[in-house]
C-alpha cells in the first residue's frame, strides 16, 4: 500500500508540475525563444583593445549558423580607423553589405591601441578603406531601426555609450517621425551590454565617456542585460585563432599582432569581456550563466557604478555559473569560424 500511495503522490505531483509549467512558461524577458533568430545591431569601439575582434567574430559565427541577423555594426569610438576595422571583418565574412557607422560626437573618446592594430589590420586586408567616410552611427541605428517589426530587435554595445546617448536624444528625420527614445521604445526588445563592475565598480566603457553613460542607462525605456568587467577578465581566449597563423584571416592575424605587441609582454591569450556579451544576446544567457535580480544599474559622474536591487527595476547583471576553462572551450571555437 505504501509504494502505491508513493505512486500516486509522485504521479500527482508530476501532474500538477505539468500544468503549471504549461501556463507559466520560463522565458528570460531580456531573451527571446531559443527557436527566433535575434536581430542585432552591433555597436563597438573595435580599437583600444582587441577582445572586440573575438566579439565580431562571434557575432559572425552565430549569423553562420543561423541564429542571429546582422542589421548593422557601427563604431562608438571617433577614431579614422574604427569603421574601416569594422568593415574588414564584415567583408572578410562575406557581410560585406552590412551597414557600418562612424560616431562624429564630440564626446566620444577618439584614440586606439598604442601599437595601431587597426591600420595594420586595413592596410593589410582592405587598404582602400583607409580613407572611406562612413555615415554617422546615430544615422544608422534610426534607418535600420525604422525598417524593424516592433520589439524586434537586441542591440549590443562593446564600447563607449556614446551612440546610445545620441540616439535617445534624437529628433525625428527622414527615416522616422518618432524621437530617438520613442523609436527605441517602439523598435527594440533589449540591450546587451558589456559595462560596468558588479555590485559596484568603475570600467573602462562607462567611465572613457561618463556623461554618455550615465544619461543611457538612466533613459533607456527597454530592458538591459549586463555582462561586467568581472564575467570577462578571467576568461582567456584567442591563443588558438593565433596559433592557426592563418594569414588570409583578420581574426587570426588581429590576434597574431597583438598578443605579442598589445602589452609589454607577450601573452597566450586575452581576456574575453566583449565575447561574452556576444554569446548571451545570441544564446540564452542561462546556457552559460547565472542571472541576477531585477533592479538598476546606477552611474556616477566619474563612470563609477553599482547596483541597487529593486524589483521594479529593468536592469540584470550576469552572474558566473561554470569554471572558466568551458567558456574559453566556447568561445575560442566560435572563434575558429571561417567564413561560409
Amino acid at each position: 500500500m505504501r509504494n502505491q500511495a508513493n505512486f500516486m503522490l509522485k504521479t500527482s505531483i508530476i501532474s500538477f508540475l505539468f500544468i503549471f509549467i504549461a501556463q507559466y512558461p520560463v522565458l528570460s524577458e531580456t531573451y527571446p525563444a531559443d527557436s527566433a533568430k535575434v536581430k542585432i545591431i552591433f555597436d563597438t569601439d573595435m580599437g583600444p583593445d582587441y577582445d572586440d575582434i573575438g566579439a565580431i567574430a562571434l557575432l559572425h559565427a552565430f549569423a553562420n549558423q543561423g541564429k542571429i541577423e546582422i542589421l548593422a555594426t557601427v563604431s562608438s569610438d571617433a577614431h579614422k580607423d574604427i569603421p574601416g576595422t569594422i568593415e574588414v571583418y564584415n567583408k572578410y565574412f562575406k557581410r560585406g553589405d552590412i551597414p557600418v557607422g562612424q560616431t562624429y560626437s564630440p564626446l566620444a573618446p577618439n584614440f586606439t591601441a598604442a601599437n595601431n592594430w587597426n591600420e595594420q589590420i586595413i592596410k593589410k586586408f582592405e587598404p582602400a578603406l583607409l580613407n572611406k567616410k562612413y555615415e554617422s552611427s546615430v544615422s544608422i541605428y534610426r534607418k535600420v531601426l525604422a525598417e524593424q517589426p516592433d520589439n524586434s530587435v537586441t542591440i549590443v554595445t562593446v564600447g563607449f555609450m556614446t551612440n546610445i546617448s545620441d540616439l535617445l536624444q534624437s529628433k525625428a528625420d527622414k527615416y522616422s517621425n518618432l524621437t530617438g527614445i520613442e523609436l527605441l521604445e517602439k523598435k527594440v526588445k533589449n540591450w546587451v551590454a558589456m559595462a560596468g563592475g558588479f555590485p559596484q565598480g568603475r570600467e573602462f566603457n562607462i567611465h572613457e565617456d561618463a556623461e554618455s553613460g550615465v544619461y543611457a542607462f538612466d533613459h533607456f525605456p527597454k530592458p538591459i542585460l549586463f555582462t561586467g568587467f568581472e564575467i570577462g577578465d578571467k576568461i582567456k581566449t584567442g591563443g588558438k585563432i593565433a596559433e592557426q597563423k592563418l594569414e588570409s584571416s583578420p581574426v587570426s592575424v588581429g590576434y597574431q599582432i597583438n598578443l605579442v605587441s598589445y602589452a609589454k609582454e607577450a601573452v597566450k591569450a586575452r581576456s574575453s569581456w566583449d565575447q561574452t556579451a556576444v554569446l548571451i544576446a545570441a544564446e540564452n544567457p542561462e546556457k552559460y550563466f547565472y542571472l541576477s535580480g531585477p533592479g538598476t544599474m546606477k552611474t556616477e559622474k566619474d563612470g563609477s557604478n553599482y547596483w541597487e536591487p529593486s524589483a521594479q527595476g529593468k536592469h540584470k547583471f550576469i552572474i558566473h555559473k561554470y569554471p572558466y576553462k568551458k567558456l574559453e572551450e566556447v568561445i575560442d571555437k566560435l572563434m575558429l569560424e571561417q567564413p561560409k
